[in-house]
């Protein structure tokens, strides 16, 4: 089994920025984002040479691994309110990702982010 442990969430200001942190007990290939109602953030393939964003997203948030680490990051900037949720970190035993929650075979507890106007 695949465990992973997200970080990096708390409370910043409309306009601010956090960044995550989603670590693996073991290798992992494709990783995703999601938050609130299943609703895709970002994703990543194993190389990390292939990116992909939600909507609501794009231009504002970057994903990002480090294999050697076994570690994803998301990098949140320019934050608005609706930005608020608890953030899932999700692993596929795949090397590319996909944008449905059911793609992903393991998924972390969550990191809580609130972002105050």
């Amino acid at each position: 089994q695949v465990q992973l442990v997200e970080s990096g969430g708390g409370l910043v200001q409309a306009g601010g920025s956090l960044r995550l942190s989603c670590a693996a007990s073991g290798r992992t290939y494709a990783v995703g984002w999601f938050r609130k109602d299943r609703e895709f953030v970002a994703g990543i393939s194993w190389s990390g040479g292939v990116t992909a964003y939600g909507d609501s997203v794009k231009g504002r948030f970057t994903i990002s691994r480090d294999n050697a680490k076994n570690t994803v990051y998301l990098q949140m900037n320019n934050l608005k309110a609706d930005d608020t949720a608890v953030y899932y970190c999700a692993a596929a035993r795949s090397v590319n990702f996909g944008r449905a929650s059911s793609a992903y075979d393991y998924w972390g507890q969550g990191t809580q982010v609130t972002v105050s106007s």
